[in-house]
């Protein structure tokens, strides 16, 4: 995670541990609202699997600050964003299951950087212990490695 910062330039994959950050402010949120911002602008592309909406929908339902309205409300503002929402293919979940088994990492966790490498992108975690345990996967990148 030390060294030089990666221009946010190109397409992501965000995972929910990032994109939770626009809407909740956590540590590294300021990066996360960059890439969003970036987005918005059109100035990169965002590729996510299906599973973050459900990711996303069930850490706001448990967050106290969040109504049922509010949950709603950010899931109808991700899907309004237009952010690319991908359904899994037999290709990726094949990938997924051998990277969850190789780094011992669950399914999920797995899908996004599959899903990163299938398409030849960054994938981006905010999760420390997600990142320590797949660092060494060469399209995986901590939030911090990112200009500010």
């Amino acid at each position: 995670m030390e060294g030089s910062k990666i221009q946010i330039i190109g397409t992501f994959v965000l995972d929910a541990s990032v994109i939770i950050k626009w809407f909740s402010k956590e540590e590294f949120t300021d990066i996360a609202l960059k890439f969003r911002s970036k987005f918005v602008e059109k100035e990169i592309e965002i590729v996510v699997p299906d599973l973050l909406l459900y990711e996303i929908s069930n850490v706001l339902r448990y967050n106290k600050n969040f109504s049922r309205k509010d949950v709603k409300n950010a899931i109808e503002t991700l899907i309004d964003m237009d952010i690319s929402i991908l359904v899994p293919s037999q290709d990726i979940i094949n990938l997924a299951i051998d990277f969850a088994f190789r780094y011992d990492i669950t399914f999920y966790d797995a899908f996004y950087i599959a899903l990163a490498e299938t398409l030849g992108v960054y994938f981006v975690t905010a999760d420390r212990k997600l990142y320590e345990s797949v660092a060494r996967i060469p399209r995986v990148r901590f939030l911090t490695e990112f200009l500010e």
